[in-house]
């Protein structure tokens, strides 16, 4: 699946390149997860919601009681996973922003609650600042370098998430073994990667921990689909609806497989639809308008890109979206002097391939083809596998005259057709 959103500490899957050829066998079934899409569960929002007002009701009694703000914060984060409204995001930061006041920073588990709000609004140098006050204060430790972990990778900081890896490792640890599977991913090895995903898989069904579970089910369908095998994938979405019938991101996985492999738009339309009814996350509108262009329905396609835009326009997304609203405005929208300024910010907030990418795009979009290739030759070239990425650079090698570079990188991107969706692989085919 092209995207993901919004970024969990560990929901940032980056694509392989390794992917099988796109097999034309219909993979997904109505019957399989109709269930799910027709009948809105709404029993964990609501369950969260009664919490909230729970902690709530409790911090209005007792306002001194620190831990409240903790509890609801909790809540709040939950609900923002569910709904994707992001007030409720805002609101736990302030809370947290609070009881770490309270505790004078003292707290690393406070700090590292701060930290996880800091990371899913991508405030990773302030979520970094934070997560290195947790590890002098040294109160559950491995906990603060799992994220450390994290953090450092999302900057592009691959020698100091190396040494956060090699100081949490321990191969019966949940924990550390998704972190391995991660770091295997972003270096290329989907093989290894997804070896010890199967790991994670087993000790969360072992464990019959409902939350371990349902993460390792929607990573390990990601991965499986990025190597192509979709039935697999298909699968694992379910499974992890199965455990949760409001998981939106399981949904938005099944829709991409009718859209990409099961060329069947109108129905992941529907399965979209259905989702967006309460999960209010931008960057479906985006897959909405991507599915519309498939469609050759240019008003639908329009709608959709203003319903992004218009969401977007809330000020408290801050830099979520800056890398979506890059594309959009260098692809849709041509607005190349916008999107430059959001380029560079993304390369000073993260100074990653993924972010140099969108930053020779632009220039690339912009006309200035050597500059792009300069970018691409310097920051991104053998740092990344993802597809979308390499795309990108396959285009901006054959408008500087490097024909052979970029008709290798066109033979093997053809091979990623379900991992990239059917409008860019007939782009890919005009390279």
């Amino acid at each position: 699946m092209k995207t993901t959103q919004h970024l969990t500490l560990l929901v940032c899957t980056l694509l392989c390149f390794s992917c099988n050829t796109k097999t034309t066998k219909k993979i997904a079934h109505s019957g399989d997860y109709n269930t799910y899409v027709e009948a809105e569960d709404q029993k964990s929002l609501l369950a969260l919601e009664a919490d909230y007002a729970f902690w709530n009701g409790k911090l209005n009694e007792n306002p001194n009681q620190f831990p409240y703000l903790i509890k609801k914060a909790a809540s709040l984060s939950s609900m923002f996973k569910i709904t994707g409204n992001i007030d409720y995001l805002i609101e736990a930061e302030t809370d947290l922003v609070e009881a770490n006041e309270r505790t004078h920073a003292g707290s690393s588990g406070i700090l590292r609650a701060l930290a996880r709000n800091y990371i899913s609004q991508h405030r990773f140098k302030e979520a970094l600042k934070l997560l290195k006050k947790a590890e002098v204060v040294g109160e559950h430790l491995v906990g603060t370098q799992n994220m450390l972990f994290d953090v450092h990778l999302e900057l592009g900081n691959t020698a100091e998430a190396k040494k956060y890896l090699m100081a949490i490792q321990d191969f019966n640890d949940f924990d550390y073994v998704i972190r391995l599977a991660k770091w295997q991913d972003h270096q290329g090895d989907l093989e290894s990667a997804i070896k010890y995903m199967e790991k994670a898989l087993v000790i969360a069904e072992t464990s019959k921990n409902p939350n371990l579970k349902q993460w390792v089910y929607t990573n390990i369908a990601d991965f499986y689909g990025h190597d192509g095998q979709i039935e697999k994938s298909y699968t694992y979405y379910l499974k992890a609806l199965d455990l949760d019938p409001s998981d939106a991101y399981s949904k938005k996985g099944i829709a991409w497989i009718v859209y990409s492999n099961d060329d069947n738009p109108e129905e992941a339309m529907r399965i979209l639809n259905s989702v967006t009814q309460y999960h209010k996350t931008p960057d479906y509108e985006l897959l909405k308008a991507e599915i519309a262009e498939y469609m050759n329905d240019e008003v639908s396609k329009s709608n959709h890109l203003n319903a992004y835009l218009e969401a977007v326009d809330n000020k408290k997304y801050g830099d979520m979206y800056n890398a979506y609203n890059t594309l959009v405005y260098t692809d849709d929208l041509l607005i190349f002097d916008s999107a430059l300024t959001l380029a560079e910010k993304e390369v000073e907030n993260r100074p990653t391939p993924h972010s140099y990418d969108l930053l020779a795009w632009t220039y690339y979009k912009k006309g200035e083809y050597k500059k792009a290739l300069d970018i691409v030759e310097t920051h991104v070239k053998n740092k990344s596998f993802e597809p979308s990425i390499l795309f990108h650079v396959a285009q901006i090698y054959k408008d500087n005259g490097k024909i052979k570079e970029a008709k290798t990188l066109k033979k093997e991107l053809l091979t990623a057709s379900y991992e990239l969706g059917p409008v860019t692989t007939q782009r890919i085919k005009n390279i």
